[in-house]
C-alpha cells in the first residue's frame, strides 16, 4: 500500500510541475487535461484508501517514506499516517478539488481580459494557475497525510505559500497584492505561535512522532514550566495554546480572521478551494488530530471553545451587510469555522469533523455558484445589481438554493445533522465557557438564515435590477461549470445521513481520543435512531425555529419590504457603520502594527541609519581626519630648524618611554 499512498499527492504533484514549466508548450488543453488527470487519480486512490481502511477493516497505516537527517537521536522524516480521519479528509480534499478543477475550465476560459494588454504577467495564466491549484491540492494531502511535525509544518506552510500565489493570482491589481500580503503576514503571526507549540514538542518530548508523542503525554501531565517568574504553566497547556495559535491563523479565527474576507481577490475557484476543503480547515483537522494532546487541558479547550464561539456569532453579524456576494459567503465560512472549532472545544471532535466534511460540499457549492453568477453579469460581484436569475440560470438557482438550505441547517439536508450535533453537544458541555457557547452558536443559527437567504432573495428572486446589455446576455453558464454544482448537489443533501456511524459509531476510533467525562457526544448517541428520525426531532428544537425566522425575516424585509432594510441601517446607525467596517479590526491593525512598523522603522532609518551610521561613523570618521589632517598640515612649515626641533622631541619621548617601561 505505500506505493499507493506515495501516489496520492504525487499524482496532483507531476501534474503540477508539467502545466507549470511546459504550460507554453502544451497549451491550455494540455494544462488543464494533466492537472484534472492527476487529481482524479488522487481522488481515485483516496476511494480506495478509503475502503481499504473503512469498509475493510485494515487498521491504521504509520510508516517512514524517508528519513531526511537524524540529528542528537532526533529523526526528521517524511512519513504518513493513514488511518480513518486521514482516509475521511483525503476524500473530501481530492473530491472538491476535482471539481473546482473541472469548473476552472469554464471560470478561466475568458481571463485574458483580466489582464491589461501589454502585460506579460497575463501570459500563459490560464496554465499557471491550474499548476497553481493542482500544487495547493499536493500541499493539503501532504498536510493531512503527515505522521510527523515536521512533514505537517512542511503541508502548513506550503498551503500558505500557494494560496498568496493564488490569491493575488491578478497581480496588476493592486487590491489582489495588498490581499495576498495580507493574508501572509496575518498567517505568519498564527505560525509564529505554531512553530513555538512544535518546538515545545520536541522540547519536552524528544520526538516529532505523533504516536510517540501521543502515547508519552499522559506522563507530561504534571510536567510545568514558567514563561514568566513565578508563574508555573502546565507544558501540555502551552503546548495546546501555541498549536492553537497556528490553527487561529489558518481557520482564520478572531482576531486573526481579518485575511479571509480580502481572500476573495483571488479568482473564485480559489476561493471555493480555501474555503471549503483545504486551507482553511486545516486548523479544524490539525486540532482534532491533535485530540490527545487537547484532552489533557480543559484550559487549552475552554480557549478553543470560547474562540470559537465569539467568531460564529460575530463574523456571521458581518455577513448582513455585505454587497459583494462572495464576501457574503466568506464571511458564512469564517462563522461556520467557528462552529467547528466549538465543536473541538467541547471535546466534540467527531461532531466537527463531520461539519467539516458536510461544509465543504455545500460551501464549495455556494461558491461555485456565485462564480456561475458572476460570468453571468459580466463579473460583477455587488448583489444590488442582480435579481430574477433563477430564470435565467435554473441549474444554478436550485443548486444554489440547495447550498443555502444545506448552510443554514435545514432538516434533511447535511448541514442539519453536522450542525444541530455541534450545538447539541456544547449543551452537553461542562467546561468553563460552554454556557456563552451555547448561546453564541443557537443565536448564529438565526444570524446564519438570514444573511444566507439575503443573499438568495436578493441574487434568484425579485425583479431584475441589472443594466440592460448585462440582462440581454443573461444566459445559463456553460457545462463544465454547472457539472460541478450539480455533483456538488448530491452530498450537500446526502452526506448527514452517515451521521451515526461518523458521530456515534467506532469510526474515529484510534484516531481520536476523548476522555469520558469530555463525551459530550454520548448523550446525543443515546437518543439518536436514526437520519430520519433525528430530522423529525428537528420540530422539537429551538434550532429549527431560529432558522425557520431568519428564512421569515430576509423574505419579509428583502421581498415585501426592500425600503425597511434601508430604514434599519439609518435606524441602527453606530451599529451599522461599525458592521460595515468590520469592528474597525482592520483600522486597528492597520495603525497599530503596519503603522507602528512604518514608525519603528523610520525612526531607526533617523537614528539608526542616517544619525549613527551616516552621521557618525561614515561622514564621522571622514571629518575626523579631515580635522586631524587640519592639524598635521600645520606642522609642514617648511623650516629645517623645526623638524629638526620635532625631531628630537621625538627621540625625547621614547627615551622616556624606554626609561619609564625599564
Amino acid at each position: 500500500m505505500e506505493q499507493l499512498y506515495l501516489a496520492i499527492p504525487l499524482a496532483p504533484l507531476i501534474g503540477s510541475i508539467i502545466a507549470g514549466l511546459f504550460g507554453g508548450t502544451i497549451g491550455r488543453r494540455g494544462a488543464h487535461t494533466v492537472t484534472i488527470t492527476g487529481v482524479a487519480i488522487a481522488f481515485a486512490l483516496s476511494l480506495y484508501a478509503f475502503k481499504h481502511h473503512v469498509l475493510d477493516g485494515a487498521p491504521a497505516y504509520n510508516e517512514t517514506v524517508y528519513t531526511w537527517m537524524v540529528a542528537d537521536g532526533i529523526r526528521f522524516e517524511v512519513g504518513f499516517l493513514i488511518d480513518r480521519l486521514t482516509v475521511l479528509m483525503m476524500g473530501v480534499v481530492t473530491f472538491v478539488s476535482l471539481m473546482v478543477h473541472i469548473y476552472t475550465i469554464g471560470y478561466m476560459a475568458d481571463d485574458e481580459h483580466n489582464w491589461p494588454k501589454d502585460s506579460l504577467a497575463g501570459r500563459n495564466s490560464y496554465q499557471r494557475f491550474f499548476s497553481y491549484i493542482a500544487l495547493f491540492t499536493f500541499s493539503m494531502l501532504m498536510l493531512v497525510m503527515s505522521n510527523n511535525f515536521l512533514q505537517l509544518f512542511f503541508g502548513w506552510e506550503a498551503v500558505g505559500l500557494v494560496s498568496y500565489l493564488l490569491i493575488g493570482f491578478w497581480s496588476t491589481r493592486p487590491t489582489a497584492i495588498f490581499a495576498n500580503l495580507k493574508a501572509f503576514l496575518v498567517n505568519r503571526v498564527g505560525d509564529f505561535g505554531f512553530l513555538l507549540g512544535i518546538g515545545a514538542v520536541l522540547m519536552y518530548f524528544g520526538s516529532l512522532d505523533y504516536w510517540d508523542v501521543f502515547a508519552a503525554a499522559p506522563g507530561a501531565t504534571g510536567l510545568t514550566m514558567e514563561i514568566f517568574d513565578g508563574h508555573a504553566w502546565s507544558v501540555l497547556t502551552v503546548i495546546c495554546i501555541l498549536l492553537f495559535v497556528g490553527a487561529m491563523g489558518k481557520s482564520a479565527q478572531v482576531p486573526l480572521h481579518v485575511w479571509l474576507p480580502d481572500s476573495m481577490e483571488g479568482p473564485t475557484p480559489i476561493s471555493a478551494l480555501i474555503h471549503a476543503a483545504t486551507m482553511v480547515t486545516a486548523g479544524i483537522f490539525m486540532v482534532a488530530r491533535m485530540s490527545p494532546l487537547y484532552e489533557l487541558s480543559e484550559v487549552a479547550l475552554s480557549l478553543v471553545m470560547v474562540i470559537g464561539a465569539i467568531t460564529a456569532l460575530f463574523m456571521g453579524f458581518l455577513g448582513l451587510v455585505q454587497h459583494d456576494i462572495k464576501r457574503v459567503i466568506a464571511y458564512s465560512t469564517l462563522s461556520q469555522l467557528g462552529y467547528m472549532t466549538v465543536a473541538l472545544g467541547a471535546s466534540a471532535y467527531a461532531a466537527g469533523i463531520f461539519h467539516l466534511m458536510t461544509h465543504a460540499f455545500f460551501k464549495a457549492l455556494l461558491f461555485l455558484g456565485a462564480g456561475s453568477v458572476i460570468i453571468a453579469m459580466h463579473h460583477d460581484q455587488d448583489m444590488r445589481h442582480m435579481g430574477g436569475l433563477r430564470r435565467y440560470m435554473p441549474v444554478t438557482w436550485i443548486t444554489s438554493l440547495i447550498g443555502s438550505l444545506a448552510l443554514i441547517g435545514t432538516p434533511f439536508f447535511a448541514g442539519y445533522y453536522s450542525k444541530d450535533s455541534i450545538i447539541m453537544a456544547v449543551q452537553q458541555s461542562q467546561l468553563a465557557g460552554s454556557g456563552f457557547a451555547y448561546a453564541a452558536v443557537l443565536a448564529g443559527v438565526f444570524v446564519t438564515a438570514l444573511y444566507s437567504f439575503r443573499m438568495y432573495f436578493l441574487v434568484f428572486h425579485g425583479e431584475p435590477r441589472m443594466d440592460a446589455h448585462t440582462r440581454e446576455h443573461l444566459r445559463e453558464s456553460p457545462w463544465v461549470v454547472t457539472l460541478p454544482l450539480v455533483l456538488l448537489a448530491i452530498p450537500s443533501i446526502a452526506a448527514g445521513y452517515v451521521m451515526g456511524p461518523v458521530l456515534f459509531g467506532d469510526y474515529f476510533a484510534g484516531a481520536i481520543r476523548v476522555l469520558p467525562e469530555h463525551d459530550t457526544l454520548a448523550a446525543l448517541g443515546e437518543i439518536y435512531h436514526g437520519p430520519v428520525a433525528f430530522a423529525l426531532h428537528a420540530v422539537s428544537s429551538p434550532v429549527f425555529y431560529l432558522a425557520l425566522s431568519g428564512v421569515v425575516v430576509a423574505w419579509y424585509v428583502y421581498m415585501k419590504n426592500p425600503a425597511l432594510a434601508d430604514r434599519a441601517a439609518r435606524a441602527a446607525g453606530p451599529i451599522y457603520r461599525m458592521l460595515v467596517n468590520k469592528y474597525y479590526v482592520d483600522e486597528l491593525y492597520q495603525r497599530l502594527f503596519a503603522g507602528g512598523a512604518r514608525g519603528l522603522g523610520h525612526a531607526l532609518w533617523n537614528l539608526g541609519d542616517r544619525l549613527f551610521i551616516d552621521g557618525f561613523i561614515v561622514n564621522g570618521s571622514a571629518r575626523m581626519v579631515g580635522w586631524a589632517a587640519g592639524i598635521i598640515r600645520r606642522v609642514q612649515t617648511g623650516y629645517l630648524y623645526h623638524y629638526a626641533f620635532t625631531m628630537i622631541l621625538g627621540l625625547l619621548a621614547l627615551l622616556s618611554w624606554a626609561v619609564f617601561l625599564r
